[in-house]
């Protein structure tokens, strides 16, 4: 007697696990179709920018447009002076001899290009890298000439890769 009946409650039981499983996957299908039909496609939604900030290669990140004003530059001269505090104090500990914060801060702040946004030419030096890049420019105008585009200025293409190669 209480087996055919232990029977019907597990069959019952399955049954309507089944169910539940089966109209939770059927709401989650419906509850994404619904969100992709009523999007915005003109405005980029948030879950759309999650990793896109100042980090990362695709980001719109510009620096702000007043980064060489005065008071820019004074908090970037006191970040500094902090690494350079930190550094010196670290050489205390390591039982070595003091930094002089404001000579070195001196050297680099120095040390730096002229205008903003310039930077060195370090790789004027070395004629295996620039020899290296022509003949990559080389190889990329023989690619464009077969494609049936203009083919770039080889010296001026090299003094560009050169300069976003950077130090």
């Amino acid at each position: 007697m209480i087996a055919p009946l232990a029977t019907a409650v597990l069959a019952f039981i399955e049954g309507g696990v089944s169910f539940a499983i089966f109209l939770a996957a059927t709401i989650g299908l419906l509850v994404v179709i619904a969100f992709l039909v009523t999007r915005d496609g003109s405005a980029a939604s948030v879950y759309d920018r999650i990793g896109a900030g100042g980090l990362s290669r695709d980001s719109d990140y510009a620096p702000p447009a007043q980064a060489e004003s005065p008071a820019a530059q004074a908090e970037r001269e006191s970040e500094i002076r902090q690494l350079l505090v930190a550094r010196s104090e670290r050489l205390v500990r390591q039982g070595r001899e003091p930094l002089d914060v404001d000579a070195e801060l001196a050297r680099l702040l120095a040390a730096e290009p002229a205008e903003a946004g310039q930077r060195p030419a370090r790789h004027a030096a070395d004629p295996g890298l620039r020899e290296e890049v022509r003949q990559l420019v080389v190889a990329r105008n023989e690619r464009l000439i077969r494609q049936g585009q203009e083919p770039l200025d080889v010296d001026a293409e090299v003094a560009r890769t050169l300069e976003q190669l950077g130090p």
